[in-house]
């Protein structure tokens, strides 16, 4: 395996092609979030008074109706508060569609139009804690903790700026009417946080040029990759198609020599086959061959044949069959049932071991 330090050349079209089938592209949280909260502002500040004006008309009409209970009989309390829920989604649905559309437009700018149905697969590698420790202490983690420092370091100074020169005025507010309250501080909120987005905005498309410099660097290749690409290439679709097919029949031919020395086959009857083996030196019994379908009645006939028991058991077999990689051992979760799956195996053996002496 080629080091980092080794990967000198750029990634090739097809490095890059494949990467991108993979979901992996160049692209920024922060700026992401940085144009759905100026999105957010900027609708807020032509639909606010809307927005506003809704809000208000739903809450006298639900204390007018507070005064009439026999408004509300009719409906119940279901009723208004279904129609309140109406009134406030219908209120909120213009912000909340443009912050949807600046969402997909700042994405679709950054990486492409570009869906990935292997996103959508899970991965339960990224629950590994020990993945997950060496993210947060590497290199990347630092630099992204030094963004959040920098995010929060921001916004305060900004916020600071904008307080500290109009607290004296704040203070002499105190005997104004609240409407007139209630203006001027969301005047003074509305300035911060503009001044929030636009400098959240510069980090964000700092945090793009990062992003991407670190994509490239991830994306590099070796000499070596760079000449067995480009071999892989002069080869025709299909010699590289036979040689596929030619390396799968070997890794099956390999696989069910291996079932010749299985102890035992878990079987869902015919859909799958695992086969097992334990011979003592390991921790736990291995995985030496599985298939579904054509592949798993051709472990069952091998092993049929070669007189090694054939188990039903459908739960076990789909359960090893998803969890457990050839010729890895078995995780803990399944000790007790294969231990008992064993244990019945060589009874059944002794028990038949004295007929087939005397036959």
């Amino acid at each position: 395996m080629p080091g980092q330090a080794d990967k000198t050349e750029k990634a090739t079209p097809k490095r890059r092609k494949d990467a991108r089938k993979k979901g992996q592209v160049a692209k920024s949280a922060d700026l992401n979030g940085a144009v759905v909260l100026v999105a957010a502002l900027g609708s807020l500040a032509i639909f606010g008074p809307h927005i506003a004006s809704g809000l208000a008309d739903t809450m006298r009409g639900m204390l007018g109706d507070a005064g009439h209970p026999d408004k509300v009989a009719g409906t119940g309390l279901g009723g208004v508060a279904g129609t309140a829920a109406m009134a406030i989604a219908e209120a909120i649905a213009p912000v909340a569609l443009t912050c949807l559309a600046a969402a997909l437009v700042v994405n679709v700018g950054q990486v492409g139009l570009h869906l990935n149905p292997a996103g959508l697969k899970p991965d339960f590698k990224r629950l590994n804690p020990v993945q997950g420790a060496k993210n947060l202490l590497g290199p990347n983690g630092w630099v992204e903790l030094a963004k959040a420092l920098v995010k929060v370091a921001t916004v305060g100074a900004i916020a600071a700026m904008a307080l500290l020169p109009n607290l004296t005025e704040l203070a002499s507010m105190t005997g104004i009417q609240p409407p007139a309250l209630g203006a001027e501080i969301s005047s003074l909120a509305a300035g911060i946080a503009w001044k929030a987005a636009a400098a959240y905005l510069l980090i964000g498309a700092i945090d793009l040029l990062w992003q991407r410099r670190r994509h490239e660097k991830g994306l590099r290749m070796s000499k070596e990759e760079v000449k067995r690409e480009q071999k892989e290439e002069q080869i025709s679709p299909e010699l590289r198609a036979q040689a596929r097919r030619r390396a799968q029949q070997m890794s099956r031919g390999r696989m069910m020599s291996a079932v010749l020395g299985a102890d035992v086959v878990v079987a869902n009857p015919t859909h799958f086959a695992v086969a097992l083996a334990y011979d003592g030196k390991r921790p736990a019994p291995t995985v030496v061959a599985k298939g579904q379908d054509l592949i798993a009645l051709e472990i069952r006939k091998v092993a049929e044949g070669a007189g090694v028991p054939v188990v039903e058991d459908p739960p076990l077999a789909r359960s090893l069959f998803d969890a457990v990689p050839l010729e890895a051992e078995i995780p803990a979760d399944f000790y007790r049932a294969i231990a008992e799956l064993l244990a019945y195996v060589y009874r059944t053996a002794r028990r038949r071991a004295p007929i087939a002496s005397a036959a």
